[in-house]
């Protein structure tokens, strides 16, 4: 994810009400930081890794796989769930096995080691070896509710329902889907999107505290001594000469290696977390009923994995 709350009286103290966690070496706090389950509306958003969060993604199989042998596809009764239970189908023909640039950390490399072995290419510390399956276009159809140009949206003759089967599954576990939002042009659906929007907002809001400027500032300094130029950490991982190759150039892993030790020369990662975890942390107080409500929800769709999971075994 890299990804309204007004901080106008806060911004200015948020470094200092948000306390740096002590006792760390310097690069070690930084990685711990560089989280997404290290903020306050984590609490809020699954955790595939979880008992509950491996229950629910087996229970969609489950149902998804009973919904594929109603709409035909007779192969999926022998379907061995525990081999597609942590994956999510991808179109056969279109699943890349080379490296792409990003990860799933909130504020890029920090690693300035795996930066100069894979720039910005997925430098993950515990990067899965979990690989999606493909699957025909017209089982990918059915299972994802998404079509081609073309396309039946039928399967042997019975309808494929909306978002397909594996959608179908998860309304069965959670119950009808929250209505779409729209946070600054970005289009948020699904079960999670109310504290995805309160996450949204406050990264927003965050990056216009004089203390995350100041950082930036400050990386962006250090770059400079180091021969590049580029105004803040998000400007050097999207560069465009980065998409031009499946692999990283010797000029990206230059660049990445500088961007993560200037993050941890200038403790970039602390301070920008303590910003944005104080602005969650108002989201979560001014939202505090809504977002409850929506945590209590999710726990009867645990409950409702949990069973379908059992009433299998």
């Amino acid at each position: 994810m890299r990804k309204i709350l007004p901080l106008a009286l806060t911004g200015l103290l948020a470094v200092s009400a948000c306390q740096f966690a002590g006792g760390d070496d310097a690069a070690d706090e930084a990685r711990r930081l560089n989280s997404m389950k290290s903020f306050p509306l984590s609490a809020y958003l699954p955790d595939a890794e979880s008992r509950d969060g491996r229950a629910t993604g087996t229970a969609q199989w489950i149902l998804a796989k009973q919904c594929m042998v109603r709409l035909g596809f007779t192969g999926f009764k022998t379907l061995g769930i525990r081999s597609v239970e942590s994956t999510y189908p991808v179109r056969q023909g279109t699943l890349a096995s080379s490296s792409k640039v990003g990860d799933d950390s909130p504020y890029g490399v920090d690693d300035p080691d795996l930066a100069a072995e894979h720039g910005y290419h997925n430098a993950r510390r515990d990067e899965s070896d979990t690989q999606p399956m493909e699957w025909p276009a017209d089982q990918y159809a059915a299972l994802t509710g998404s079509f081609e140009s073309g396309e039946s949206h039928r399967a042997h003759g019975n309808p494929v329902p909306e978002k397909g089967c594996m959608g179908e599954a998860l309304r069965k576990i959670y119950g009808p889907e929250p209505k779409p939002t729209k946070v600054g042009g970005i289009r948020l659906s699904g079960y999670y999107s109310l504290a995805a929007q309160y996450w949204y907002q406050a990264h927003k809001e965050a990056r216009k505290d004089r203390a995350w400027k100041k950082a930036d500032r400050e990386w962006s300094d250090c770059m400079r001594e180091k021969g590049f130029r580029y105004a803040d950490p998000d400007e050097a991982s999207t560069d465009s000469d980065w998409f031009r190759g499946d692999q990283p150039s010797a000029k990206e892993k230059k660049t990445a290696t500088a961007d993560a030790r200037c993050k941890l020369d200038t403790r970039y990662i602390q301070t920008v977390h303590a910003v944005e975890s104080c602005a969650q942390k108002t989201a979560v107080t001014r939202n505090k009923k809504a977002l409850d409500a929506r945590r209590a929800a999710d726990e009867r769709a645990m409950a409702n994995a949990r069973k379908i999971v059992d009433d299998q075994s």
